[in-house]
């Protein structure tokens, strides 16, 4: 019986470096998602195939690569979210290089003027203290139409009485998100995508999970206020850091 895949090459060492990056890859991409067991077992089944082909076994190989071709569609379906979360990635990173960056002429990232800032950083400290849960969602060089639609168009300037506000309890756009970007407050009460990790803390409630959501799928940071503890969170790809001091706040605002 002759073994076809054991005539090893420097093509075939190249070909099998490549094929596992791509596998580290989206190994890291999908980690702690639900979409891990299925990644897996697709890679179980290709490699059984890749085997049955090499045995010369038609009928096996034939029946797996039905299986492939036919679960195609179900696989972009299933992959949905994380795909698009890794061209948002990479789209990310490729804007964040100068060089391209200058060639696209694509925008500057917002920046937060001071004033706005002091404001916005005074408002979560108020709320903090008082237990007053907030979701804050601040536009970087994503535009976040698509979120912005899905909430009420507010578009006012920056104000620590407006959004303590709009927060309060009984205010009825205090439920949802806040957007804001170019120095203003674009939208309330705006609906995120919810993380689909399962690696997150029990104690992260709706709010964090919605964070996490939108900061993985977009460039936008996210500050959450939990109305259990009152503490404050700062959220950025998909990353949750505790924030303990206003200094603290600014300075991840800041994009330090």
């Amino acid at each position: 019986m002759s073994l076809g895949f054991l005539h090893f090459s420097l093509v075939d060492f190249v070909d099998i470096i490549l094929v596992a990056a791509v596998i580290f890859v989206i190994f890291r991409w999908i980690r702690g998602s639900s979409a891990m067991n299925i990644f897996i077992a697709i890679i179980i089944i290709l490699m059984v195939r890749v085997l049955a082909m090499a045995l010369n076994m038609k009928m096996t190989s034939a029946m797996l690569g039905a299986i492939l071709d036919v679960g195609a569609l179900a696989i972009i379906i299933i992959f949905q979210p994380e795909i698009r979360r890794f061209l948002n990635n990479i789209g990310r990173t490729a804007g964040n290089n100068t060089i391209f960056r200058n060639f696209l002429r694509s925008h500057k990232a917002e920046d937060l003027e001071n004033e706005a800032l002091s404001d916005l950083v005074s408002a979560v400290e108020y709320m903090g203290n008082h237990k007053v849960g907030a979701l804050i969602v601040i536009r970087r060089r994503d535009n976040l139409q698509s979120v912005i639609d899905t909430g009420d168009v507010v578009d006012a300037r920056i104000s620590e009485r407006l959004i303590e506000n709009l927060f309060f309890k009984n205010s009825p756009l205090h439920d949802g998100a806040m957007v804001i970007g170019d120095n203003r407050i674009i939208a309330a009460r705006c609906t995120l995508p919810i993380t689909d990790r399962l690696d997150l803390p029990a104690s992260y409630g709706m709010r964090h999970r919605a964070a996490v959501g939108i900061s993985e799928q977009t460039d936008a940071d996210v500050i959450v206020v939990s109305e259990e503890t009152g503490g404050v969170s700062f959220v950025q790809q998909g990353a949750v850091t505790k924030i303990d001091s206003r200094n603290l706040l600014k300075l991840k605002l800041q994009g330090k």
